[in-house]
C-alpha cells in the first residue's frame, strides 16, 4: 500500500475513534439522565407511600375537611399514576397544592398540630420533599448537560440520527406563582 494510502487509511481510523467517543458520550449523558429521573421516582414513590397516612391522621381530627382530603388523595393517585415527565411534573405539582391546602388545614385543628403520629409524618414528608428537590435538581442539570451535549458541534450533526433527542426538565414552570402564595381555607 501506498502512503497516500496509509495516510487515508489513518483519516478514517481517527474519524471513526471521534465519532465513537462522540457516540459513547451521549450514551453516558443520557445514562445520567435516566438515573437522574430515577432517583426522583424512588422519592415521588416514598412521598406516595406516606400520604395515605397523613390523610388517615388528618381524617380523625378534621372529618368535616372531606373535600381536602379527597382532593389530597385523587392528586396523589393521579401522580402515582403519571406516565412521563410532563405528566409527573403537573401531577406532582397538583400534589404539591393539595398537601400545602392539607398543611394549612391543620393550623385550624391545634389537636391535630400536637399529635406526634401528625408531626412525624409531616417531618418525613418535610424530608422526602427536601431529598426531592436535591433529586430535581440533580435531574435538571444532568438533562441540561445531555441536552446541551446533542446540540453542540459535532455531536449534533448526528444526535438525532442516532435517536439522542431534547429531554424536559422537571420543573414547576408557570405553576410557581400559584404554589407559591398560601392556600385559602374558609369555614
Amino acid at each position: 500500500m501506498s502512503t497516500t494510502g496509509w495516510i487515508v487509511l489513518g483519516v478514517i481510523g481517527v474519524i471513526v475513534i471521534w465519532a465513537v467517543s462522540v457516540y459513547n458520550g451521549l450514551v453516558a449523558m443520557r445514562q445520567r439522565t435516566n438515573q437522574a429521573f430515577a432517583d426522583i421516582d424512588v422519592q415521588l414513590k416514598q412521598r406516595h407511600d406516606l400520604i395515605p397516612n397523613l390523610v388517615e391522621t388528618v381524617k380523625g381530627y378534621a372529618a368535616h375537611e372531606k373535600g381536602t382530603l379527597e382532593a389530597v388523595i385523587q392528586a396523589r393517585q393521579t401522580a402515582v399514576a403519571a406516565p412521563g415527565v410532563e405528566q409527573k411534573v403537573a401531577a406532582e405539582n397538583m400534589l404539591s397544592g393539595a398537601l400545602g391546602k392539607l398543611f394549612a388545614l391543620s393550623e385550624s385543628y391545634p389537636d391535630l398540630k400536637a399529635n406526634a403520629n401528625f408531626r412525624q409524618l409531616q417531618s418525613d414528608l418535610s424530608d422526602i420533599e427536601n431529598k426531592l428537590a436535591a433529586s430535581r435538581r440533580f435531574y435538571n442539570n444532568a438533562v441540561q448537560e445531555y441536552n446541551t451535549g446533542i446540540q453542540q458541534f459535532p455531536a449534533a450533526l448526528f444526535a438525532g440520527i442516532f435517536g439522542f433527542s431534547q429531554r424536559s426538565f422537571f420543573d414547576v414552570g408557570t405553576d410557581r406563582a400559584q404554589l407559591d402564595q398560601a392556600p385559602n381555607v374558609k369555614f
